[in-house]
């Protein structure tokens, strides 16, 4: 086991105690991580006012199960998340509201069933041990895991959504999505301060952008139409983009539109494999700084065929592979928080809720709560060990909860949990300097820079 803390102090507040406008949109734009002051780790609901507006932080279960999962049509997304992600994802699923969503995600739901891991876990047996071999060709020097994480999610989010290797894509997907995150992601006080309809400078740049980032995703869409048939013989579907693409409008009966279609391929490119990259990374870095967790893993992985045909029958007996990614899922959380806004008033678990207050249920304070775990600082995986007491229902929301839950939450815990156990069963991996890592949080929970790895082989060569 091994301590691990945030590193961020909370924005400078005025004369009540409450957040500076400014430094609040400052925390935001170079570390979100700042917003959340040390008493929300420690207290189940924090009352203050940010811009002139009122907002509550909330680790009390009752009130989370109240706007999560009882209530969750009377809290919508803030206008300033839907300014920031947009132009990425357009109006996919993440970003759909009412009939809209229930269309997307009953037309969504098939390919993410159980039924369909099997063929997941082939697809990411084989990109794993083409990542392992492409690792073992650079592993005399200093390796950049971030990196090599996000390419190996992309392919393999390429792979078994879309039936396309990504190699092709891949160094200017990750460009445009490294770019939008390092400047346009970062919100501006003018996201908070201005109405939705009114466009900030920075507005403009994103949809600027968001032409750019449209060309390229229809690039791959024509490659993935360029293909010889939709589905098989029998007309099944063979990938996600078959669903998608045939899904029809429940009243009209039409298909999706060209753009719908576009920014639902969008949003599957971008949350099927940035937060799975940004989770393999944090695993990887957390086990290097824990020799003795990491040769549990190799242990328990040791002389496993990870190959293709029998990835998804080994996948269950990985209880603590599985249990290191839960681990580090609960430290660095990518989806760092959730923020909605009332539209309505409410109470939520005896906490009176005004129409239009801003509420910040946040996985990353969550996961680090006093009241809520024990030791919640250090790198335990053994909390999520079979045999161990199961975390609290609103203690641990990786994926979010009730109806908007992510779809992918299973696909990507296989995911992670085979690329894992195939990197640890080829590599032990190392820190290959001291330097801090500090986490960021801006779109995902990132490394403020990528830390070189050294990785060296546990099988001869």
């Amino acid at each position: 086991m091994s301590e691990t803390k945030p590193l961020a102090a909370a924005p400078s507040a005025d004369r009540a105690g409450a957040p500076s406008s400014r430094g609040f949109a400052r925390s935001l734009r170079d570390n979100a991580i700042g917003i959340f002051p040390p008493q929300a780790f420690e207290q189940d609901v924090v009352f203050r006012k940010v811009f002139g507006r009122r907002q509550i932080i909330v680790s009390r279960p009752a009130a989370i199960q109240r706007i999560l999962v009882d209530n969750p049509e009377n809290y919508r997304r803030t206008a300033a998340g839907i300014r920031i992600l947009r132009p990425l994802l357009g109006r996919g699923l993440l970003l759909s509201r009412g009939e809209d969503w229930r269309h997307q995600r009953r037309t969504l739901a098939p390919a993410f069933a159980p039924r369909t891991m099997p063929i997941l876990c082939g697809h990411v047996a084989r990109a794993a041990a083409a990542a392992t071999a492409s690792l073992e060709a650079a592993a005399a020097g200093p390796v950049d895991l971030l990196a090599a994480m996000q390419f190996l999610a992309l392919e393999i989010a390429g792979a078994s959504m879309f039936s396309l290797e990504m190699e092709r894509y891949g160094a200017e997907l990750r460009g445009l999505i490294k770019a939008y995150a390092a400047r346009l992601g970062r919100p501006s006080l003018l996201d908070f301060m201005l109405p939705p309809r009114v466009p900030s400078p920075r507005d403009v740049l994103r949809w600027r952008f968001r032409r750019r980032w449209l060309r390229l995703i229809r690039r791959i869409i024509a490659a993935r139409r360029a293909q010889v048939s939709t589905g098989d013989a029998a007309g099944t579907p063979r990938d996600l983009f078959d669903l998608m693409s045939t899904a029809r409008d429940p009243e009209s009966g039409a298909l999706f539109p060209p753009e719908r279609l576009a920014d639902q391929v969008a949003t599957m490119i971008v949350a099927g494999h940035e937060t799975t990259a940004v989770a393999l990374f944090w695993s990887l870095y957390l086990l290097a700084g824990a020799p003795l967790i990491q040769e549990r893993l190799a242990a328990e992985v040791a002389g496993a065929d990870l190959g293709p045909g029998h990835a998804a029958e080994l996948l269950p007996t990985l209880a603590y592979t599985r249990a290191v990614v839960h681990e580090a899922l609960r430290l660095y959380p990518p989806a760092f928080t959730l923020a909605r806004q009332a539209l309505a008033a409410d109470t939520a678990g005896g906490i009176p809720i005004a129409a239009r207050t801003v509420v910040l249920i946040a996985p990353w304070v969550l996961h680090r709560h006093r009241l809520l775990w024990s030791a919640p600082d250090t790198f335990d995986p053994e909390r999520f060990m079979p045999d161990a007491p199961p975390p609290g229902r609103f203690a641990y929301l990786p994926f979010g909860i009730g109806p908007r839950v992510c779809i992918g939450a299973q696909f990507a815990l296989t995911e992670a949990t085979l690329v894992l156990a195939t990197l640890v069963q080829a590599f032990h991996v190392e820190r290959a300097d001291d330097l801090p890592v500090t986490p960021r949080a801006i779109v995902t929970t990132q490394p403020d820079h990528p830390p070189p790895f050294l990785l060296r082989p546990r099988r001869p060569a």
